[in-house]
């Protein structure tokens, strides 16, 4: 179970959240369960403090001790994702389409106002910030295509890039093949095990020196899955071409409409990939149970001290 982050890179979690169940009534039990004291007979009570106050004090210690070794039976852990070990190895390319058809509006019905592009960029970063544990990064593609960000771990950085693009940077037309050769040569380099390029377009190949089966070619010699997204009404995209290049490229076609529909192919992808990362035995992590336990010790020991002394 995920509860908070540390740091960017560093995520603590409970293996056994479950335990915290417990809690409630333990506590509660704590408070109102009463103990039978004790008859002691003593001819001098103006000794004695009022120990009221140390009651508190002593169910207060008490909790703080039954909190600790709950929270260590719940076996906190700490998940360093800067650590390579931790990375699950699978590099990604997002391949976006920013020709001038990218700037009709109408695709959210939330924000009407809001062109195709735009709704893209929210995306696509939320997107790229979702992916903890890989290398991303990012191709824009027009009349031709260029590599708008290296593929990175610093996912914040792509995030603000991608924010920083437009459509018709590239030019005006789409060039689909340029797009997805592009991605190719920005995973050229990587030692990723599995590389993967999702391509976005609204509109059909009509521009580049690259043809999309030379492009796709490209993409099994070098042992990469191509994803392929054909965004807005029936028609406007080559719905035949991209579902061809998804095949050949061993990833899958979507179709998406609308914002909504579109952040469904995302979170589709997303699950997909995932389902190939390392399983849980094989993460490297920290655990800190021993920690709550040695508190939790330190508070029994203080409470036993103050009742040694009191009695």
């Amino acid at each position: 179970m995920l509860i908070g982050n540390i740091s960017a890179m560093n995520i603590w979690s409970f293996d056994f959240a479950w335990a915290f169940l417990a809690l409630p009534p333990i506590l509660y039990c704590l408070y109102r369960c009463k103990v039978i004291p004790q008859k002691r007979y003593f001819p001098h009570l103006q000794f004695f403090g009022n120990p009221g106050k140390w009651r508190n004090l002593e169910w207060l210690f008490k909790a703080l001790a039954v909190t600790l070794m709950v929270g260590a039976l719940a076996t906190p852990v700490v998940v360093d994702y800067s650590d390579p070990r931790n990375r699950n190895g699978i590099d990604i390319v997002l391949s976006l389409d920013g020709s001038g058809s990218m700037n009709a509006s109408g695709f959210s019905k939330e924000e009407p106002r809001l062109s195709r592009f735009e709704v893209v960029q929210k995306i696509a970063s939320d997107f790229v910030m979702k992916r903890i544990e890989d290398n991303v990064g990012v191709v824009l593609f027009g009349d031709f295509a260029f590599i708008a960000t290296p593929v990175t771990y610093e996912k914040e950085i792509v995030s603000e890039m991608i924010g920083y693009l437009s459509h018709g940077m590239a030019g005006q037309n789409t060039a689909i093949g340029e797009g997805i050769a592009m991605g190719v040569r920005a995973l050229r380099d990587s030692k990723a095990k599995s590389k993967v390029i999702i391509l976005l377009t609204d509109g059909e190949h009509n521009s580049g020196s690259i043809s999309p089966k030379e492009a796709v070619a490209m993409v099994g010699k070098e042992h990469i899955r191509l994803y392929t997204i054909g965004i807005g009404q029936k028609g406007e995209f080559d719905n035949a071409l991209l579902k061809q290049l998804a095949h050949d490229g061993h990833g899958k076609f979507f179709a998406a409409a609308n914002e909504k529909e579109l952040q469904s192919v995302y979170d589709e992808i997303d699950m997909l990939e995932r389902s190939k990362i390392k399983s849980k035995q094989h993460t490297f992590e920290e655990h800190y149970y021993q920690w709550f336990g040695a508190a939790a010790l330190g508070v029994l020991l203080i409470l036993m001290w103050r009742r040694r002394i009191g009695s």
